[in-house]
């Protein structure tokens, strides 16, 4: 699809692909598709070049705390009124929202379910949603849902955005474009790519089918987790963050946007494309990240430590140290821990932990849980390592070992995950799963001395 037609505008912005990224997380960005269209030294000028409209995105209150402050100003063709006709109520079956309740599905228990297949008719990443747990209330801006998209068409001239949310992509087969309000991404898998609250995109499937998952964010929005005594450096470092560079479509066709909205749908029509900020500045912008840059923190003599360790994001709730929710990253890494249990140890917790496999094989879990799949450990539920990886981690020699070609992600949140009637009788839930732990037999004997 071809963007701006003007001659200021490069061949990379015309063909729709990504003009270049700015390094950061969270910085003030300024960045303009066509020159002299930012204004300098204010806001909203009287008159804007280019005939543009000023207009601000704000994804926090107008008051917030400087440090917590985010807001964009937009320089556009139209300002955002006019890319909204009326309303009318739509549909997007798949997708579902909190509080999200199903009475005759059992969400307590331990789950894991086979990747979803992606089937042949024509999917956009919207269509193509497909809601696996909701958490919290979306009215109270609490809570979060986890969903897998199964995209097989690129969304031409729909488009959408939520009110409702943040989103968290998690490719893992298949490529994605996004094409946004700020400017153009592209996404694959260990890559993620996090979209704000309240920006309009669209998405191009390059390369597909594609398939992965989404993490929508009810609550505070993502931010990089407090290093403490680890300090400056390492996990997920913010210059590794990259925001796109203005990019704008003057494109007079008929097109559509959907909303989501309080967990409703609503599509309004207009008559060219929603996608016309010739320039922006601010700190309000959607960003990728490559997970393959996070690196990883952990013991270096024995005892394995918490998984929150990895965390590459966090959305913070009002409790200090309780997140709404965690994103969480297992990847290739040393183990040289002594006198340890390497893997995850056996626990329950507090937080509710749904899990994918992006690639490769995850240590705990080393059978069954393939790439594509999913498992869910609901809050206060015990979990571990199944049979066999327990046996192979205890009789392990402990010489240094490297976990490689492997990448696995937990969403992690302090409110328990309600399963979907899809999650329960549509995805293909492995019903043995629970049988993973038969084999942990007792091991116990009194014997004084005895090792």
């Amino acid at each position: 699809m071809n963007v701006q037609t003007q001659p200021q505008v490069s061949d990379s912005a015309r063909t729709g692909a990504p003009r270049g990224y700015m390094p950061g997380f969270g910085n003030d960005f300024e960045t303009e598709a066509l020159p002299d269209a930012l204004p300098q030294g204010q806001n909203s000028p009287q008159k804007c070049n280019y005939g543009l409209y000023a207009e601000q995105l704000s994804g926090t209150p107008f008051t917030a705390p400087r440090g917590q402050n985010e807001r964009t100003w937009c320089y556009r063709i139209r300002p955002s009124v006019r890319h909204q006709s009326r309303w009318v109520k739509t549909e997007v079956p798949g997708w579902k929202t909190a509080p999200h309740v199903v009475d005759d599905v059992i969400s307590l228990g331990q789950y894991r379910w086979d990747p979803i297949p992606v089937p042949d008719e024509a999917l956009t990443f919207v269509t193509g949603m497909r809601t696996m747990t909701t958490a919290g209330d979306v009215n109270t801006q609490v809570g979060m849902a986890a969903h897998v998209y199964l995209a097989t068409a690129s969304m031409e001239d729909d488009y959408f955005y939520s009110a409702d949310s943040e989103l968290l992509v998690v490719p893992q087969a298949g490529r994605l474009r996004f094409h946004t309000e700020m400017g153009v991404m592209d996404a694959e898998p260990q890559e993620i790519a996090i979209l704000p609250r309240g920006m309009v995109f669209r998405v191009e499937v390059l390369e597909g089918p594609a398939r992965g998952f989404v993490c929508e964010n009810y609550g505070a929005k993502f931010d990089l987790p407090n290093r403490g005594p680890i300090g400056a450096n390492c996990l997920a470092n913010p210059r590794d963050f990259k925001a796109p560079v203005a990019a704008f479509e003057d494109r007079e066709v008929p097109s559509r946007i959907t909303i989501k909205w309080c967990g409703q749908f609503h599509v309004t029509e207009i008559g060219h494309s929603p996608l016309d900020v010739v320039a922006w500045h601010g700190n309000y912008a959607p960003c990728k990240y490559d997970l393959r840059t996070f690196s990883p923190v952990g013991a270096i003599l024995f005892d394995h430590p918490d998984p929150s360790i990895f965390t590459v994001l966090t959305a913070p709730s009002g409790v200090e140290g309780t997140a709404n929710i965690d994103f969480v990253l297992f990847r290739d890494r040393w183990n040289v821990a002594e006198h340890t249990f390497r893997p995850p140890w056996y626990h329950k917790n507090i937080m509710s932990e749904l899990m994918g496999n992006i690639h490769g094989i995850y240590d705990a879990k080393p059978e069954g849980f393939v790439p594509g799949g999913i498992s869910l450990h609901n809050m206060m539920l015990p979990h571990g390592p199944d049979g066999p990886a327990f046996e192979r981690a205890s009789n392990a020699k402990l010489a240094p070992s490297k976990l490689e070609d492997t990448i696995s992600f937990m969403f992690e949140t302090r409110f328990p995950q309600h399963l979907t009637r899809f999650a329960a009788e549509e995805a293909p839930l492995q019903d043995d799963y629970v049988e993973c732990w038969d084999g942990l037999e007792k091991k116990f004997d009194g014997t004084p001395g005895l090792k």
